[in-house]
């Protein structure tokens, strides 16, 4: 079977180990075929010699969380979310994943109003205690929630699918501490509902080109930053150069910013004020610190506005959620999660701050209190 990857891609693999340490599943498994390396050594085996997808050949691929640890650590370089990603592709278009329910599901992130039905549907179920609290959903989810409404047009805050429906009240706060800047915010709203991320994950790379494209079309009036407050919608948008290709593919990716990124470079435009007595733990989305590499930015961010910052053990290893892997796969999201609410334990915090919306639910649904950074920072100008 053709996966259609780059042989240079693929070859670049030594084979020598030095992911193992950070790869999620194969620090709870043991096994070879759920590390980076045993997966590039089964794409090897389809892709050149013709090996059968077998259901333990299939399983190794879908284990995996793509939390792309293994290239930090990688000494090759290994563009080894490119090779998942397409390997799912290709696997996608042979009708072996995903599932028609995940098909539907992830349709319905394009859909504003299917989405927030949805969402009204899963705040009356919350509420009548229907809905397993392992699964981290938001217990303060309203049926109805204001939209955001625009400040100015000094740059884009991108809202998106989820996040919007779930996490409101984040874009909020991070309106809020933009306004204090002297920013004026225009949210993107319909305009832009769906970034496509979780497609690509899925191996609907196809779907995913074309959100892509609606995006791209819908913001491309000017040139205007967007900012970001999703560790994995920055990472998806900030790839469209290489997942559309062509020059104003390019150019809207330079325009993306993570929130913290984009303002820890503008942090003496907001007001100095005293900082909340809080110790806080942060923990770096994978997106964010192995894909976009900007995760010291919080830190800069962050650091005028809570009293003492402190650094989990575990050296960024993954939390666990990967989109929607903590739904698809949650026996191994949940051994995952354990070390990283060792780490927590350890670093004894107030709270835990996390960028990405996936990450903090996960976390939640292990009773950790979690806030995303901009909170915090909103609070405390606040106050």
């Amino acid at each position: 079977m053709d996966l259609h990857l780059d042989d240079d891609e693929l070859n670049a693999c030594v084979q020598c180990g030095l992911c193992l340490p950070h790869c999620p599943t194969y620090r709870v498994t043991g096994d070879e075929a759920m590390s980076p390396r045993g997966r590039i050594h089964l794409m090897r085996e389809v892709q050149g010699n013709d090996a059968p997808i077998t259901a333990e050949v299939q399983r190794s691929f879908e284990t995996c969380v793509q939390c792309r640890g293994c290239e930090s650590a990688c000494p090759s370089g290994v563009a080894y979310g490119h090779l998942m990603e397409r390997t799912r592709e290709a696997l996608a278009e042979a009708h072996l994943g995903p599932r028609r329910w995940q098909r539907l599901a992830l349709e319905g992130l394009a859909h504003p109003g299917l989405l927030r039905l949805g969402t009204a549907a899963l705040a009356i179920g919350n509420r009548a205690h229907l809905v397993p609290s392992r699964l981290g959903t938001p217990i303060d989810l309203t049926v109805r929630s204001q939209p955001l409404v625009a400040s100015g047009d000094d740059v884009w805050l991108f809202t998106g699918c989820v996040m919007d429906a779930w996490q409101r009240g984040v874009h909020r706060a991070v309106q809020r501490v933009l306004e204090s800047a002297g920013v004026g915010v225009a949210p993107t709203g319909a305009l832009a509902a769906c970034c496509g991320a979780l497609h690509v994950h899925s191996g609907l790379a196809g779907r995913a080109r074309e959100l892509a494209g609606d995006v791209i079309a819908a913001l491309a009036q000017d040139d205007r930053p967007i900012l970001v407050d999703s560790a994995g919608c920055g990472a998806a948008l900030k790839d469209y150069g290489r997942l559309v290709g062509g020059a104003e593919a390019d150019a809207f990716s330079a325009r993306v910013f993570d929130v913290q990124e984009w303002l820890a470079t503008r942090l003496d435009a907001l007001p100095t004020v005293e900082p909340l007595a809080l110790r806080v733990a942060i923990q770096d989305p994978c997106h964010l610190r192995h894909v976009q590499r900007v995760h010291l930015a919080t830190r800069t961010a962050l650091a005028p506005f809570v009293a003492e910052i402190v650094e989990l053990d575990d050296e960024g290893l993954c939390c666990g959620a990967g989109g929607a892997y903590s739904v698809l796969e949650p026996e191994l999201a949940s051994a995952i999660r354990e070390r990283k609410l060792g780490a927590i334990e350890r670093a004894r915090p107030d709270v835990v701050v996390s960028a990405n919306p996936g990450c903090s639910l996960h976390l939640n649904g292990a009773g950790v209190k979690t806030a995303h950074p901009m909170e915090l920072i909103s609070q405390a100008l606040g106050a």
